[in-house]
């Protein structure tokens, strides 16, 4: 009986222990800080300049469309693509950003795409003839 009870008491203890981890593991803070470093990390793949095009929604509900001029550790910069205006952005302050900029190597197999195609056009009128 006493051993039994014992094995009772030290299941419960463990499962009280992980899923208390568990719960504290995903809090709303670690999650806002988890995806602002996504954000971080998405805007340092997407680079900066003119062709560094993206989409922002921000917490408070704004939008801005534009390019990231620079970034750093704690904010980006964003150039309104209408207005030219200039955007100093927290990365926690971002709710959903979409990029736009295509790598070398996707460059290189859209422009060898078309070449194929052009030849392909090239050769079909040729033959006709």
């Amino acid at each position: 009986m006493f051993r039994q009870l014992m094995a009772l008491t030290l299941a419960v203890v463990l499962i009280q222990l992980t899923c208390g981890q568990l719960a504290m593991a995903h809090t709303p803070a670690e999650k806002e800080a988890r995806f602002a470093e996504k954000v971080k990390a998405g805007i340092a793949k997407l680079g900066t300049g003119k062709k560094a095009l993206v989409k922002i929604k921000l917490q408070d509900g704004t939008k801005l469309n534009g390019y990231v001029r620079e970034a750093n550790e704690n904010t980006f910069v964003v150039i309104d693509s209408r207005t030219g205006d200039a955007t100093t952005v927290p990365y926690p302050q971002v709710k959903q950003v979409k990029g736009n900029n295509l790598s070398s190597g996707a460059k290189i197999a859209i422009t060898i795409g078309i070449a194929v195609g052009l030849i392909l056009l090239l050769v079909a009128t040729v033959g006709r003839s």
